[in-house]
């Protein structure tokens, strides 16, 4: 089954307006361009292989296309609110004008409308989902209609089959993913621990996604270990660091995720070139990001390839 989901100057901020912009109905229109938007830099972006595939070290996330901010309500709204399916297309056809021609997406009406819009102009961007088995134990082949680089096991279903002690329907998803779709498979996680497991007991993944933050961790595990838990979503500081030991330490390619916490490292544009910093020097050479993009006040996709440039390389 393919599911739906499951990173200077002060001003302005990346996503932290969004109060000022549902207050002042700024519900249309996209930020203004760039000096140097609309050209391209003929130079290649850094690229790794991963299962025989040759992608940018960015790939493009969905989170705000599919409105999952891991913020607020009013957040998801105004994502989703800008994120029309023209919009969406447009924006994918900007990220791949530049060399971004990857995207992670989510199995809904819109992406794929998205998808066959875009083709329909002669666009080449190649997607993939994330997924799990069928209630069955099958797995689905709806997705090759969309032929996906790879496919994925769904982060958040991965954590809770751990935690439930079902990790090997994990492992079913991988082996199927070989079987039956006949393309490269992988699983991705909140949890190190999961990765760990996978890497250690030998599974054929062909990569690993990782997120820099544990999300799905329980709040009575936080409050035994701090004798309280955050509101929400837990996003805490040394997970990233946990994480990013992991992915050095495993040898399959890794694709690192939420490298800006969801919003929570854009204060600042300091701050977001930090976090792009910080996640691609931690990561191996064969890795690469993912990064998801809401470019309703700034141009987002030209200052993400930027970091990417400057702290992406390999040479």
């Amino acid at each position: 089954m393919a599911h739906a989901n499951e990173t200077s100057e002060l001003r302005p901020t990346r996503r932290a307006f969004l109060a000022g912009a549902v207050a002042a109905g700024l519900t249309s229109g996209s930020a203004a361009a760039s000096p140097g938007m609309g050209r391209q830099n003929p130079q290649p972006l850094p690229q790794v292989t991963i299962a025989g595939v040759t992608i940018p070290r960015m790939i493009v996330g969905c989170n705000p296309i599919g409105g999952w901010s891991h913020m607020s309500r009013y957040m998801t709204m105004a994502m989703t609110e800008y994120f029309t399916l023209e919009r969406t297309v447009e924006f994918l056809s900007r990220c791949e004008s530049l060399g971004l021609n990857v995207w992670l997406t989510y199995w809904d009406e819109k992406p794929r409308k998205a998808l066959r819009a875009l083709w329909e102009k002669g666009s080449r961007i190649r997607p993939y989902f994330l997924g799990t088995l069928e209630e069955t134990g099958s797995i689905s082949k709806d997705v090759l209609d969309f032929k996906p680089i790879w496919h994925v096991h769904h982060g958040n279903a991965t954590d809770t089959l751990f935690r439930a002690g079902k990790q090997e329907q994990v492992h079913d998803f991988v082996k199927k993913v070989h079987d039956v779709l006949g393309i490269p498979a992988g699983i991705s996680a909140h949890n190190p621990d999961c990765i760990k497991y996978a890497e250690d007991k030998g599974w054929e993944c062909d990569l690993y996604q990782c997120c820099l933050y544990y999300v799905t961790r329980p709040h009575e595990e936080i409050r035994a270990k701090l004798g309280a838990a955050p509101l929400g979503e837990p996003f805490l500081d040394a997970d990233r660091d946990a994480m990013l030991n992991v992915i050095r330490q495993v040898k399959k390619p890794c694709l690192a995720f939420k490298i800006l916490g969801a919003g929570r490292l854009c204060e600042s544009d300091y701050a977001v070139e930090e976090a792009f910093a910080y996640a691609l020097r931690g990561i191996k050479k064969s890795d690469a990001i993912i990064v998801g993009m809401w470019p309703r006040f700034k141009d987002e996709i030209t200052e993400n390839i930027g970091y990417l440039r400057k702290y992406g390389k390999l040479a």
